[in-house]
């Protein structure tokens, strides 16, 4: 999980001499997590409904496509204080109740972002919610430059929308 694992590979905390780590997507990472009082499950439905995004999330304002590892999901990208504009990205990976993870590119290939959504259950009611993006590629640490306050407060929004949507249908609200 990209979350949990050190940004472009390098050795674990702690480790000696042995092999380094598994080298995650190199770049600058953005990211928020929150703790969710309902079971990872119930997250995970609002996670893979991706039509459902626009009626709560605020970041990605419309999404749509199959969560199958090589399908492609479209989206509007929406952060705080900038204008919507298309996403298209292809699913790297997805366990259900854990994880979706794809990649997206923007300026001719030129830069590339890997989102991912995680969840890590606490215990059977309580979950946190890990979600981020790495900003890569050759153009990715200019870019990120300009666009990390405004993903950062919006991968926030989302997180908090997540978190209201979730609670909500866990207590049979929604």
């Amino acid at each position: 999980m990209f979350g949990r694992m050190p940004v472009g590979g390098g050795k674990p905390k702690g480790a000696g001499g042995g092999a380094p780590a598994a080298a995650g997507p190199k770049g600058v990472r953005i990211e928020q997590r929150i703790g969710v009082q309902a079971p990872a499950a119930t997250v995970w439905e609002l996670i893979h409904e991706l039509a459902g995004w626009s009626a709560w999330n605020p970041l990605y304002t419309e999404a749509s496509g199959r969560v199958q590892i090589g399908e492609t999901l479209t989206m509007t990208l929406s952060p705080p204080g900038a204008k919507p504009q298309p996403l298209s990205g292809v699913v790297l990976d997805w366990v259900p109740n854990e994880q979706l993870h794809w990649r997206s590119t923007a300026m001719g290939g030129l830069v590339k972002v890997t989102h991912y959504i995680e969840l890590e259950a606490l215990a059977e009611e309580s979950c946190i919610v890990n979600n981020g993006q790495i900003v890569g590629g050759f153009l990715g640490q200019a870019y990120a430059r300009q666009i990390v306050g405004k993903i950062f407060r919006g991968l926030r929004q989302m997180n908090e929308a997540l978190k209201e949507q979730a609670e909500a249908r866990w207590k049979g609200a929604v």
